[in-house]
This record gives structure tokens, sequence and C-alpha cells, in this order.
């Protein structure tokens, strides 16, 4: 994963509620036997119309094509569990995604794949969308360090678990988080064939 620190850039508004995960990556993109073209994918009903870039979407006009971050609806990704859509709206350069909430096994395939997912209540949600409705105040700052959004409007605090930030902020995946304690895992191995040999 890339590691997350203190990322800067444009935020869009995309705040119907329920998005699902057909809407984020469309079924004609899950044909594929690897990750490549999935950019292209991302929101592509919506992004396009008869294959030219529908003027109407918010990441189709000037100041949010090349958006960091979405303020997002309720219930963001919910729908099947395809890994996809994460991983088409990091090729589309998404790299947070601040809402309410999100659906599960949406929101586990982000941790899983270095997309954070910000939860902040409605409130707080519908005054940064307000701000970043113009590209003239849509640029926000996210500080996981910190735990901080930094935007036109001031500075907002957010909550994340401590082994979901550790992880962002090294890189790690599951995996990888593992073998950090491979050392450990190899003694216990060890000691386990020792004291039970006839494993």
């Amino acid at each position: 994963m890339t590691p997350f620190h203190r990322v800067s850039g444009a935020a869009a508004p995309m705040t119907t509620p329920n998005i699902d995960t057909d809407v984020i990556m469309p079924k004609m993109f899950l044909k594929g036997v690897d990750r490549s073209g999935l950019g292209d994918g991302a929101f592509n009903l919506l992004r396009f119309i008869a294959g030219k870039p529908n003027p109407d979407f918010v990441l189709n006009r000037d100041g949010y094509r090349d958006a960091s971050f979405l303020i997002v609806g309720s219930n963001f990704g919910c729908g099947s569990s395809r890994e996809h859509a994460v991983w088409g709206l990091q090729q589309l350069g998404i790299r947070a995604l601040i809402g309410t909430t999100f659906a599960g096994i949406f929101n586990d395939n982000c941790a899983n794949n270095g997309l954070l997912t910000i939860s902040l209540d409605a409130a707080t949600v519908g005054t940064l969308a307000g701000i970043v409705a113009s590209p003239a105040s849509n640029r926000l700052t996210v500080d996981l360090e910190q735990q901080t959004i930094r935007s036109d409007g001031g500075t907002i605090f957010f909550a994340i678990e401590s082994a979901r930030k550790e992880a962002f902020l090294t890189g790690r995946d599951a995996i990888s988080s593992t073998l950090v304690f491979s050392d450990d895992i190899r003694a216990f191995e060890a000691r386990h064939r020792a004291d039970n040999p006839w494993f």
C-alpha cells in the first residue's frame, strides 16, 4: 500500500446517499484478469455519455478533474462486494473518502487496499460539502498523523482505529503487518514442533 501521511488536493462533493459499487465500478469493467484500466471504469456511466465526458458530472468540471478526495453521502459503497470499486477509485486518483457511513465490506476493502475512509457526523459532512462546492475553496489537507482535515472553513478532527491508522502511516497491508512479527512466529513454530513432535 502507498503510505498516507499528509495529502493535499481538491475535494469533490458527491453527496447522494447509497451510491453503490455498481455505480462506482460498472459490471462491464469486471471482465479483466488484472487491475489495469479500472480508472476508466470508475463512475463510467456517470462520467461519460455516448463515449464523451458528461459536463454535468462533478469530476468532469474545472477544478475537480484531478480530485484527491470525495465528500460522499451516507452508505457509500453499498451493493456487491467488488474490490474493483476501490481499485478504480484509486486509479482515478482518489486518496480518501469523507462521509458519514460506508458499507461494511466496501469499507474493509478500502482499508485493505490503502484508500482512507473518514467518518464524520452529518452536520460536519454537510458543511464540508458546502465549502468544496466551489472550486475556489475546494482544497483540503488531510493529515493522518494529526487526524485533521484542514479547509477554508477551518480544521476538523476525526477519529480512526489505531491499528488502521498505523497500517496507513506505514503502508502495510494485513500480510505485511503480520510479518512484522515474523521472528516471534518462527520462534513459536520451533517451540510448537519441539513440544509436539508427533505433528
